[in-house]
């Protein structure tokens, strides 16, 4: 629904922006769920919860460290059971999780090389294929904000399947409130800045050819997410 000025106005550029970031799928049976990355255990938490719903058979967390700090910096959001404990990936933290949660260690897939975003989905599909999955449907958990770069960057390595998105709220930024706050307007429209930044290599790439991404190639992968 749009939101009215004071002045009477309507503020439809609100939605529009609001639906550009942030996406939200009901989730269906995948063959993975795909976790990219990150410091925030609630992304881990939804994750268990859709595999011990049934939704997949495996779960696969991605992420080293960021590339910016060059470690892992440990849980922004875990009680002292995991924030007090040292994790020396992003992977290792997010699996952690899984277990404590009930996930089966054999259903937990590995890939901790990935430094930003677009490893996240360069290294999963280098993991997927490796292992001789083929991916027709999967669902990404990332964080409610970072929604729609995270599905791009997963379509453009995973061109044949489909992607349902079921976020998780971090940082208190979420679809409702993003424009209330200067802080998280700066971090939603940082969102914005880095979609457009990051996919000008990838587009005059593959654009106009539209061939299948290559598996793997890490070339083009520059740009910090």
């Amino acid at each position: 629904m749009a939101k009215s000025t004071q002045q009477g106005g309507n503020m439809d550029f609100l939605d529009e922006l609001t639906k550009l970031v942030f996406l939200e799928d009901t989730p269906e049976k995948s063959d993975i769920i795909f976790i990219p990355g990150g410091s925030y255990g609630t992304l881990a938490h939804t994750a268990a919860k859709l595999y011990m719903e049934g939704y997949a058979p495996y779960i696969l967390p991605s992420g080293k460290y960021s590339k910016t700090v060059g470690h892992f910096e440990g849980s922004k959001d875990e009680p002292p059971i995991f924030s007090d404990r040292t994790f020396a990936t992003e992977w290792e933290f997010l699996k952690a999780i899984l277990l404590a949660d009930g996930v089966d260690s054999a259903s937990i897939l590995k890939e901790d090389q990935a430094t930003y975003t677009y490893e996240n989905a360069i290294y999963s599909r280098q993991v997927t294929d490796r292992l001789g999955l083929h991916i027709r449907q999967a669902i990404i958990c990332c964080q409610a904000y970072h929604a729609r770069r995270c599905r791009l960057y997963y379509e453009v390595l995973y061109p044949e399947t489909r992607f349902l998105i079921c976020p998780t709220i971090t940082r208190g930024i979420s679809k409702d409130n993003w424009f209330l706050d200067k802080d998280k307007i700066s971090t939603v429209l940082g969102e914005i800045s880095r979609i457009g930044g990051q996919f000008h290599q990838i587009v005059h790439q593959y654009g106009a050819k539209k061939e299948e991404i290559p598996q793997g190639d890490t070339q083009m992968a520059k740009r910090q997410a």
